[in-house]
C-alpha cells in the first residue's frame, strides 16, 4: 500500500463514519465531513496533506498523487 491509497482509504473511512454518526448520533458529526472535504480540496491545490506526511515519516512509499 502507498500513501495515496492509504490517504484515500482513510478520508472516505472518516467521511461515512460521520455521516453514519449523524444520523445515529448528532447532526453535528457533520462537521467532521466538511472538515474532511475541505482539506482534501485545499492538499489538491497546495499538495499539503498533514497525514501524508505523517505517513511519509513513518516509511510508508509515496505514490504519485503525493511526491515531492
Amino acid at each position: 500500500m502507498n500513501i495515496d491509497k492509504a490517504v484515500f482509504r482513510f478520508a472516505g473511512s472518516v467521511i461515512l463514519l460521520s455521516l453514519v454518526l449523524s444520523q445515529w448520533h448528532s447532526l453535528h458529526w457533520l462537521w467532521l465531513t466538511a472538515f474532511v472535504g475541505l482539506n482534501m480540496l485545499q492538499a489538491s491545490f497546495t499538495g499539503f496533506c498533514p497525514l501524508a506526511r505523517l505517513l511519509a515519516k513513518l516509511g510508508i512509499e509515496s505514490g504519485p498523487a503525493f511526491c515531492e
